[in-house]
């Protein structure tokens, strides 16, 4: 589709991929930098939900590809909200490559449509850096989003689609 559009991120973490792929594929560890809970079967066809802050939003899809500990591919939607896109007709890749004593990852996610770059561009950053810090063994703190965040993230919404 012409108007789709594709956010990608990389960062260094100071932690070997293996670690930080745990954070990325284990149900009780996806919530210690990102919602508060999950459910996860991180294989091909395995379903991807994740309960985000706000009760009754969750990013869903299912997995399409793990490769322990350098790749995981799962689509990625919204089930709770008329303005965010559905469960599964996104793409979220993760790309793990280590790098001495840590991990250099690359996210990408792809499929979103023309307005909602932003508003996925915002929370990534926002829980890539939180996964950054629980993966080198700090503690990000709860998720917990402030009415300034909450506000900041919803101007960056389109209309409902």
């Amino acid at each position: 589709m012409a108007d789709e559009r594709t956010i990608e991120r990389t960062l260094r973490i100071e932690a070997l991929p293996e670690v930080v792929f745990g954070f990325l594929t284990d149900p009780d560890r996806m919530p210690q930098w990102m919602g508060i809970g999950a459910e996860l079967d991180p294989r091909p066809g395995g379903i991807f939900r994740c309960a985000m802050v706000r009760r009754g939003i969750f990013a869903c899809g299912e997995f399409v590809e793990v490769e322990w500990p350098h790749r995981i591919v799962f689509t990625w939607g919204w089930q709770g909200s008329d303005r965010l896109v559905p469960p599964g007709s996104t793409r979220v890749e993760f790309t793990l490559r280590r790098d001495r004593d840590g991990t250099v990852l690359t996210l990408r996610h792809s499929g979103l449509p023309s307005g909602h770059e932003s508003f996925h561009e915002f929370g990534w950053r926002r829980y890539l850096d939180r996964l950054a810090v629980v993966s080198s063994g700090r503690d990000p703190g709860p998720d917990e989003w402030d009415d300034a965040e909450q506000r900041a993230a919803a101007a960056t919404l389109p209309p409902a689609i």
